[in-house]
């Protein structure tokens, strides 16, 4: 379920346990709904009808279908987050590129099978509008404070500006691997990570 915190996007935040359970519903269908049909076929009313929720239930949310896939997009980010800490909290020795490890593949976990994300991701490939809050940023900064905690390490500004170009690199190269192959060619993957390490290597090794 999306942590309310996070809900930027929407009109209205549920305060109910009805109402976030509704809500979950919603951004489920838009989920469905984008991997069937894309952005352009997706609707406000298909939503609901999806959902099974009355359409007046996705307006006190949203105000439109880019304010629904804003709003999946920041749940997309939470459940990422999450997953990465857990996978980081498993991890015995607090090794960075193990981290980098857990990090690429819960997001090539999420990229093969999560719905809808291979359309919304963390923001990047809605098609309409500037996308809210640089969203390549903001999982930057996620991962640098997840990073950071992982490796005892303060998250200062050179960690930072390494995180971001790290994420930058990777989103390139990611889609790039997408595009090839529906399920990501493992080729552009290895090399990806072998790229990651190299530059990551400069900042972290001894660090």
């Amino acid at each position: 379920m999306m942590p309310v915190s996070q809900a930027t996007s929407l009109r209205r935040v549920p305060v109910q346990r009805r109402s976030a359970e509704r809500l979950s519903r919603i951004l489920d269908a838009c989920a469905e709904l984008l991997d069937e049909g894309g952005y352009d076929q997706l609707s406000t009313r298909a939503v609901a009808q999806r959902a099974g929720v009355p359409i007046g239930s996705v307006y006190r949310f949203f105000g439109n279908k880019r304010a629904m896939a804003d709003a999946l997009a920041e749940r997309n980010l939470e459940r990422f987050s999450e997953r990465v800490a857990e996978r980081l909290g498993a991890l015995p020795d607090g090794g960075w590129r193990e981290a980098l490890d857990a990090v690429l593949d819960e997001y090539l976990a999420m990229k093969r099978t999560a719905p809808g994300f291979s359309l919304v991701d963390f923001g990047n490939q809605i098609p309409i509008g500037s996308c809210q809050g640089e969203p390549n940023h903001l999982v930057a900064d996620r991962l640098t404070e997840l990073l950071a905690g992982y490796l005892s390490r303060h998250p200062d500004d050179t960690l930072r500006r390494t995180v971001l170009i790290a994420v930058e690199t990777a989103d390139t190269l990611v889609h790039l691997a997408f595009r090839a192959e529906p399920g990501g060619d493992e080729r552009i993957i290895a090399e990806m990570r072998e790229l990651l390490r190299v530059y990551l290597a400069r900042v972290l090794d001894g660090g």
